[in-house]
């Protein structure tokens, strides 16, 4: 079994600054919590923007007040210099009151590709709705990506607190859907993209009577909670599926699991994180010591993540798969598979 040593299976930040400053765009404050794809050879972005003019809350309720998120698209050639696109979608419309932590993937299904943004669709404070998974499909038109509003679903069982989503096909055409209904991470299952989208009672309330059978991964002992991070990276050895979790002294930190890129059950996870807040704009903001994956791309041996920081602004780190996928087969109790022929 190869050795692999703590700095190998660490990810690396390709910069000592983030990529996406915050107050970086005319009225907007925050922009953070990035999901990517990487089209026609450019570094699509989509950040969590948050409009100006929001303020901490000095008594109870939530952390800030007037706090309403768009979705940012920012472009890159190199993956390193970034440039503000465009406004994808705006709080209060497509029927969304808030539109937070965008993840954008491609899915193949029974009637072709398509793009899916998923994200928190967070409803207006003192409704008494819970947050609840929001996802759109989009379109491009050759120059830019757009929101399809006719498109727009809420996915999950109805009145239960669900978050962190993300949508891939597995090796068998079915798809799956990884959300967190705290304080774990489960799994469903669908036969294509239309059978997620349309389900109902009859499959949730089915799936919520036995919910620890769907659990995909729990937090560490001590740890707060877990959630999906960026659409999971095929590897020979199975799906890498990059994720945050939440530590006992409240720091988020970038995690690593292996997949079965059949069943989409966990074959191994890394004992330790592969990234943790360090330097200080991952430190302080709005939010204090937080480093939250989003999106991943792979090309070749390396994989680019790309990371919300204290909830401000947008980091960037890579890391070599080869090294990812050693220390994942050696790590603890992990399910090991042959080798392709």
């Amino acid at each position: 079994m190869p050795t692999v040593s703590d700095r190998e299976v660490r990810a690396h930040r390709l910069h000592d600054r983030p990529i996406v400053e915050a107050e970086s765009v005319p009225g907007y404050g925050a922009v953070f919590n990035a999901g990517l794809l990487h089209h026609e050879g450019v570094y699509h972005l989509f950040a969590r923007g948050v409009r100006a003019g929001y303020r901490r809350n000095s008594g109870s309720g939530p952390r800030f007040l007037d706090y309403i998120s768009d979705v940012l698209v920012f472009t890159s050639t190199d993956g390193r210099s970034y440039d503000f696109g465009y406004v994808l979608c705006r709080a209060g419309t497509a029927g969304v009151h808030c539109f937070e932590d965008p993840r954008v993937q491609r899915v193949q299904s029974s009637d072709g590709e398509h793009v899916v943004m998923t994200y928190t669709n967070l409803p207006p404070h003192g409704s008494g709705q819970p947050w609840r998974i929001g996802a759109h499909r989009l379109s491009w038109d050759g120059c830019r990506f757009h929101l399809d509003e006719a498109t727009g679903q809420l996915l999950g069982p109805h009145d239960v607190p669900n978050k962190d989503a993300i949508v891939f096909t597995l090796s068998d055409n079915r798809v799956a859907l990884i959300h967190r209904i705290h304080p774990n991470m489960q799994l469903a299952v669908f036969d294509d993209l239309n059978h997620l989208w349309h389900a109902g009672p009859d499959y949730w309330d089915a799936y919520l009577a036995d919910l620890d059978a769907h659990t995909l991964i729990r937090p560490t002992p001590g740890a707060l909670g877990i959630g999906a991070g960026a659409p999971p990276i095929a590897t020979e050895a199975g799906l890498l599926l990059f994720f945050h979790e939440r530590r006992a002294d409240g720091a988020y930190t970038i995690n690593l699991a292996l997949l079965d890129q059949t069943t989409g059950q966990l074959l191994g996870r890394l004992p330790q994180p592969l990234l943790e807040p360090e330097l200080d704009w991952e430190r302080r903001g709005d939010m204090e010591n937080v480093v939250f994956v989003q999106g991943a791309h792979c090309d070749g041996d390396d994989v680019y993540l790309t990371y919300g920081a204290a909830d401000r602004c947008v980091g960037v780190a890579t890391a070599k798969v080869s090294h990812l996928v050693d220390a994942l087969r050696a790590a603890p109790g992990a399910t090991q598979r042959p080798k392709a022929a």
